[in-house]
């Protein structure tokens, strides 16, 4: 199989191959990778369709991955990755109303959509340092679940350290447990005195200091990792495929996508870009909405986080964003640095035109809570605050023909506190696993936002 190549957003570096693209997370121009080319999947759709979700994410993703490794291992890696999940489907679908489904992704080890991709990315990274040798520093920055997610995806392997920064005091108390309760020598929780934007830009300016990335092996597991994208984008193909089955419809379907940080939505929009059933993408934001302001107006500009009842998306600089930017300028490099150069220095960018592929909305606090009350009344169903996002802004977008696939991205459990607000109780959708974190003890270090301190604390451990 030949080499598949990755190249900068930015043009600033030479093409590079799989793992490559996988170790070095951020590239060294400051820019984020992507494939070269992407593959054309449309021949291969009625064959894929009956797959298992493994046997999917292979076929999905070895154009992507190309001679990096021998397709076996490839297949005997995912099968690992997934078999920590409490689903057999993986990513069962289920129907919430008439033409609405959710594509349950949250039947991982934290509960989450994020293991989906990093119980793969965490696999990958012991993979390649076993082959090649070496150690590996992950520094990650999370408004909630990508951290729990990726603690879960690396703890106890050999070889790798993982330092996580999430705003203190701005994660659900459960959010928080999953990550700073667990033990193991190689997890250090690092809760900054600031917000999830804080911690991006921190983590920017740390892989931009290229003498010290190279120093301390730092590697990525926040979205900026092309992984974490090439994960995702399987599960679109595959919650297409379920809808067309349970409903009967044979052509493309809406997808529903509550979103923050632009990674899992942007998964989508690849697969849409390579032949997935997919009619458009439905961007569905909470209170902090510049993505839903830019797919609307055109503008993209910063405004104040507010903290809401679905925290993994109180984000206002969306770090995959330079991603869609790249497609959106015509796969101009010059035009994608140009405009985060302006951004950086103004915290505003403006584009004209509009893409057909995005639908864009916000659902604020009380409608979220309305949302979920009205398919607990309804379904007995109980969505957590960040699919009932997704579900309030799907509903403002329904087709009469066209059946729409909500992605639900966390288990309810995880934010008790939404729940009772909602319905009164907080406790209907508990969840075990969550239950056996009572009482445990943190093991956090609270710290200043800022890059030099954070690197402080980092290079006191070798």
């Amino acid at each position: 199989m030949n080499s598949a190549q990755y190249i900068s957003t930015r043009g600033g570096i030479r093409p590079v191959g799989f793992s490559e693209a996988v170790m070095m997370g951020l590239a060294e121009d400051g820019g984020l990778l992507l494939p070269a080319e992407l593959p054309d999947c449309r021949a291969q759709l009625e064959s894929w369709r009956k797959l298992s979700y493994s046997e999917l994410a292979f076929e999905v993703m070895r154009p992507f991955i190309g001679n990096a490794m021998p397709e076996e291992d490839l297949s005997s890696l995912i099968q690992q990755s997934y078999a920590t999940f409490r689903h057999r489907d993986i990513v069962p679908v289920v129907k919430l109303a008439d033409q609405l489904y959710l594509a349950e992704l949250f039947h991982g080890p934290t509960l989450a959509f994020k293991d989906i991709a990093l119980q793969f990315l965490g696999n990958l990274f012991a993979y390649f340092l076993q082959r090649h040798g070496g150690c590996l520093n992950i520094i990650g920055a999370t408004s909630g679940d990508t951290g729990s997610a990726a603690i879960h995806g690396v703890r106890g392997k050999p070889g790798i350290h993982i330092f996580i920064l999430y705003p203190n005091g701005r994660v659900s108390p459960i959010q928080e447990l999953q990550m700073a309760s667990v033990a193991d020598e190689n997890v250090h929780c690092l809760a900054i005195k600031g917000t999830f934007d804080d911690g991006q830009r921190i983590l920017k300016q740390i892989f931009n200091d290229l003498d010290f990335k190279r120093q301390y092996s730092l590697g990525a597991v926040n979205s900026v990792n092309w992984a974490r994208i090439l994960a995702q984008i399987v599960y679109y193909f595959w919650a297409a495929f379920r809808v067309q089955e349970q409903s009967s419809w044979k052509g493309s379907v809406q997808v529903a996508v509550p979103t923050g940080n632009f990674g899992d939505i942007f998964a989508g929009y690849l697969a849409l870009r390579m032949g997935a059933p997919i009619h458009r993408l439905i961007l569905a934001s909470n209170e902090n909405d510049i993505l839903s302001r830019f797919f609307n107006t055109g503008e993209y500009a910063v405004g104040e986080v507010s903290p809401t009842l679905s925290p993994s998306m109180d984000i206002q600089v969306a770090s995959n964003f330079e991603r869609y930017l790249y497609y959106r300028c015509g796969k101009e490099t010059g035009k994608v640095t140009e405009l985060m150069k302006r951004f950086a220095a103004e915290q505003h960018i403006s584009l004209t035109g509009s893409d057909p592929e995005f639908a864009a909305g916000s659902g604020n606090s009380s409608e979220t809570l309305a949302t979920i009350r009205k398919y607990h009344d309804l379904k007995g169903y109980i969505l957590d605050p960040h699919s009932a996002v997704g579900v309030c802004v799907a509903e403002k977008y329904s087709l009469q023909e066209i059946p729409t696939v909500c992605l639900a991205t966390a288990h309810p459990g995880k934010f008790p506190d939404a729940i009772a607000q909602a319905l009164g109780d907080g406790t209907l959708a508990r969840h075990p696993e969550l239950s056996k974190l009572e009482g445990m003890p943190l093991r956090k270090t609270v710290i200043e936002a800022n890059a030099d301190t954070v690197k402080e604390f980092v290079e006191s451990f070798f």
